[in-house]
């Protein structure tokens, strides 16, 4: 329970829940926390059916000492699936539970008809209900030491062999892993670690560039900063001004309670402190705004109207002259766009800034591990304050918290950085209002390693469900992506000599 003489859960869970950068240090750790993992919450699409079914995993496939097991939760919907050999749409799961995630790729689910597709949706293992120790699992690091992405994708390996060996039909059916944001990564990385398993895969949002000096550190503050740079006039000039007026009206007693009064914050300012933890907390919204910029009114990390930078922005077009209690008179109101977009909020939470549904302990550890992600701002090329990428003071922290230090190379290492050439059968999609794009690939590698560019998309738009308000980029995004999963499943089953048996049997469907 204890990590460097501290209780691990208690000092990870207050560092998480504060964003204090006292605590963190680096812009990112406390940025990869929140806007990294985008949680996603249920939706009213149409409702949608499947079965909640378990498979016992190793804990750990690459050692031999530790031999134990633990139920790995999937889901399953073979409603449209054509047996025999009908092919297999795999969700490599995120960070968190994957019942949100099932419900919020609707893009699986509205092509699943036509593909004639079983799809599965694998749960990551320390998230949700797949806990390898139970309620121990996050008890300290000796139990998270299987929390790895390389151990997850074993999971899923075995999880697809297995289901081809004890599902009637599924022998010879091809299988197409898709992901999103954390997920697309691993999507990716599966086709790459595994192509005797899946086919192709689809990564939306995967910003697997985003190691060290693989891409420059700056670039995903500046995405934020465009989004709202061209949504309004002055937005992101003023919300860059707004931390001096933030750091001269929190000077005071005084100009901390109007401060706590003007956002309706749930727990009024204090001290320095707090108002630097107000800071961080503001910085992680408009991070989130731009992850969640989407044409209609969605349900995302907060129930949000369409295109909310543009209505956020509507507060933040002061001229130079305007006084600081002016300024942050309209900040605040941009902020309760995000936070209070319906009205029944009574305060503003300042400790929390997504949806709580997110398995963020766990993604703290992995950003302590392997998932190392540099970030930086400058208050020049972005609208942040300046913080420098420091891998050492990132690394002590890690250290103090669970007792380990990140290996800054792995990722680069284990799955090959931007020598990605040899793969093939990948899709990297990207939305130009995703800030994570700035880590992810954007342009086509080789012929079957492709980009598809959403100009008018942010976070993994492609993967949501479709509306009559999506731009024509994200409408042309699915049917080339439809395209290509159809040409991997001709190809597989051309392989396998089952093709002419699937289609025969699509023909002779209702």
């Amino acid at each position: 329970m204890m990590a460097g003489g501290r209780s691990l859960e208690k000092i990870a869970a207050t560092c998480i829940i504060t964003l204090c950068l006292a605590c963190l240090h680096v812009t990112s750790l406390k940025s990869q926390l929140f806007t990294r993992v985008g949680g996603l919450r249920y939706t009213t699409e149409p409702p949608i059916s499947y079965k909640t079914l378990y498979f016992d995993q190793k804990i750990d496939h690459f050692g031999f000492l530790q031999d134990g097991t633990f139920k790995q939760r999937y889901l399953l919907a073979d409603k449209h699936w054509h047996q025999p050999d009908g092919p297999v749409l795999f969700y490599t799961g995120n960070e968190g539970d994957i019942t949100w995630f099932c419900n919020n790729t609707g893009f699986m689910w509205e092509i699943a008809g036509q593909l004639g597709a079983m799809l599965v949706f694998a749960e990551h293992r320390y998230y949700g209900e797949s806990l390898p120790f139970g309620q121990e699992s996050y008890s300290d690091s000796k139990h998270l030491n299987y929390l790895t992405s390389e151990q997850a994708l074993a999971d899923f390996a075995v999880l697809i062999e297995n289901l081809k060996s004890t599902v009637p039909g599924a022998q010879n059916s091809p299988v197409i892993a898709i992901g999103g944001s954390y997920g697309g990564m691993l999507s990716a990385w599966f086709r790459m670690k595994y192509p005797n398993v899946v086919v192709g895969a689809l990564a939306a949002s995967a910003p697997i560039w985003q190691f060290p000096d693989m891409v420059p550190c700056g670039d995903f503050y500046k995405i934020v900063t465009q989004d709202f740079a061209k949504s309004g006039n002055n937005c992101d000039r003023n919300i860059r001004r707004s931390w001096k007026a933030i750091n001269n009206v929190s000077s005071s007693a005084s100009g901390l309670q109007w401060l706590s009064e003007e956002f309706s914050l749930c727990s009024p300012l204090k001290n320095k402190n707090d108002a630097v933890t107000f800071k961080s907390w503001l910085q992680e919204t408009w991070v989130n705004l731009a992850m969640v910029d989407y044409p209609y009114e969605a349900n995302f990390l907060q129930p949000l109207p369409r295109w909310p930078i543009q209505v956020v922005c509507k507060y933040l077009g002061f001229d130079s002259t305007v006084s600081d209690h002016q300024l942050l008179h309209g900040v605040a109101q941009a902020a309760k766009v995000y936070y209070n977009y319906t009205g029944s909020s009574p305060c503003l939470n300042t400790s929390q800034t997504a949806t709580s549904n997110l398995g963020a302990l766990g993604w703290f550890f992995q950003a302590c591990t392997e998932m190392v992600m540099p970030m930086c701002t400058d208050g020049v090329q972005d609208m942040f304050e300046p913080e420098q990428w420091n891998f050492q003071a990132f690394s002590d922290e890690c250290n103090s918290i669970f007792g380990v230090r990140p290996r800054a190379d792995w990722a680069g290492t284990v799955y090959g950085g931007k020598k990605i050439g040899s793969h093939s059968n990948i899709i990297f999609s990207n939305g130009g209002l995703d800030p994570w794009s700035a880590g992810g690939v954007t342009s086509n590698i080789t012929q079957s390693l492709v980009s598809i560019l959403i100009p008018d998309g942010a976070h993994h738009l492609d993967l949501r469900y479709s509306n009559n308000l999506d731009p024509p980029s994200v409408r042309a995004a699915r049917a080339l992506e439809l395209k290509y999963f159809q040409k991997w499943i001709r190809q597989a089953q051309k392989s396998t000599g089952t093709g002419s048996t699937i289609s025969k049997k699509r023909k002779n469907s209702p």
